[in-house]
């Protein structure tokens, strides 16, 4: 294992009145970084085209990429870098509007490529609200020592990947069964995808930073 610091580039939007980075990356930031871990935000897709980092942490909610984003992106995992999507990385459909009045569109199908690397995709989310989060397996590095969680977020339903591994699912009365944290190998790389991170309560929670600084650290290879 290196001593060296872990370097990840975290990229956003801020085209929505939800989910903006300019309020949220640092938040993100200060729950992610540590002594062993350097964060660097930015909202320039351009930077997905060679990424200069070991991680790439994506709070992208419109994923439109160019072809050179989006191969840059892949391609660096596959050739060992390390995943990190949170919270609205799963988000797959939603596109910036034509038309301004309008707070969003969205496309008919997930972009199938970045599925794959994600490992599934939001489909809907009731309103936000207090719901747990159930540790399913705790024989991963990223979960070996994290405590079940209560936080109050935007809980995504999503559809997962069968090849993916569920970590964590969510406890709540509609949704009870619904994965939360999930894990893959992506070529010689790594992906980790976790869907809480919505509000700034959930990220200061110190064992959810906690366990997002683990999801970090797998997906950089440690």
């Amino acid at each position: 294992m290196t001593s060296d610091p872990i370097d990840v580039l975290a990229i956003g939007d801020n085209d929505f009145p939800f989910h903006r980075f300019e309020e949220m990356g640092p938040h993100i930031a200060d729950a992610v970084g540590s002594e062993r871990i350097d964060v660097a935000l930015t909202t320039e897709k351009g930077a997905l085209e060679a990424p200069d980092a070991d991680v790439v942490l994506d709070y992208l909610t419109d994923s439109t990429l160019t072809d050179g984003q989006q191969e840059g992106l892949l391609s660096f995992v596959k050739s060992g870098g390390g995943y990190f999507g949170l919270h609205c990385a799963s988000d797959l459909t939603s596109t910036v509007p034509v038309d301004d009045e309008d707070v969003l569109d969205s496309r008919d199908e997930p972009i199938e490529e970045l599925r794959d690397l994600v490992g599934g995709h939001f489909l809907t989310h009731p309103e936000q609200s207090a719901y747990g989060v159930r540790i399913v397996d705790s024989h991963h590095p990223i979960t070996v020592s994290a405590p079940d969680l209560r936080v109050f977020d935007e809980p995504y339903v999503v559809d997962v990947s069968e090849s993916v591994r569920v970590l964590a699912r969510m406890d709540h009365p509609d949704h009870a069964d619904m994965p939360v944290l999930w894990v893959q190998e992506y070529g010689d790389g790594r992906s980790a995808y976790c869907s809480i991170g919505h509000t700034v309560s959930t990220l200061s929670n110190p064992d959810v930073a906690a366990l997002l600084r683990n999801c970090v650290r797998w997906s950089a290879g440690e």
